[in-house]
């Protein structure tokens, strides 16, 4: 009996258990709808969300997150207290503040979709390369390519010239029109892959660009990666599935 006992004894260290990400999120109020980040029922296992005040998307995309480094790393270390075991950003341009994330915690971090770039154009065919879609392509230097591993020389294109999109996400309007939103992204996507014949996937920096990628992936024929398939990917590595007897004891 006492052995049975001893077995199941539980043990400690975690302020919050059962969610295994951490989500530093933007402070902001634009909707968002099932697919997006920072809706919860986007994902299909529990996350842990941290707000960073203060960065909004005018100054984290156009203003490449100025004086908010200090504000990251508190809250990144916040979550990992609470009980995060990795770390992801809704923003891509926060690929800036890779290297000092992962630096100040002792996580697997993940700031940027854009750091898919290399291993997506590692898995096409010869001749093809992946290409990105953002929300301001103005504003996504060689910087940001640098700091997520992509090549600098990566074709670009940005929703700025659509008339919803980038206008209520980036203005944070607390409306948004979800048709013409979409027709901004595929609009953009069809001109990207127009200018490149040679990309064979595109990639969308913009987490909330995900609830549009399966229109954008039927509308241009070409697989389509995003913050979805970067952060299940991810977690997948956080918590392995366990399928069972008799590959697990359990």
């Amino acid at each position: 009996m006492s052995s049975r006992m001893g077995s199941r004894v539980a043990r400690g260290g975690k302020a919050v258990y059962g969610a295994r990400l951490g989500i530093l999120m933007l402070e902001a109020r634009f909707p968002r709808i099932p697919g997006d980040m920072g809706n919860a029922t986007t994902w299909p296992f529990p996350v842990l969300y941290r707000v960073v005040r203060g960065a909004s998307p005018q100054r984290v995309v156009r203003e490449r997150a100025a004086g908010l480094l200090d504000a990251f790393l508190e809250a990144a270390h916040d979550l990992v207290a609470d009980g995060a075991d990795g770390l992801t950003t809704n923003c891509g341009f926060l690929s800036l503040y890779q290297a000092e994330l992962a630096r100040h915690v002792a996580v697997p971090v993940a700031t940027s979709s854009l750091m898919q770039a290399p291993f997506i154009e590692s898995i096409l065919p010869p001749g093809k390369r992946v290409g990105i879609l953002t929300i301001s392509a103005a504003s996504l230097t060689r910087d940001h390519l640098r700091a997520a591993g992509a090549a600098e020389d990566t074709p670009v294109a940005g929703t700025d010239g659509g008339r919803e999109f980038t206008r209520a996400i980036i203005g944070d309007e607390p409306e948004m029109d979800i048709a013409a939103a979409e027709d901004d992204i595929l609009e953009a996507g069809a001109a990207l892959v127009a200018a490149n014949p040679d990309v064979g996937a595109l990639l969308l920096e913009c987490t909330n660009m995900a609830p549009y990628a399966a229109a954008l992936s039927r509308h241009v024929g070409r697989p389509v990666f995003d913050i979805y398939s970067f952060v299940t990917w991810f977690h997948a590595g956080l918590a392995p599935r366990d399928f069972g007897f008799p590959g697990s004891a359990r």
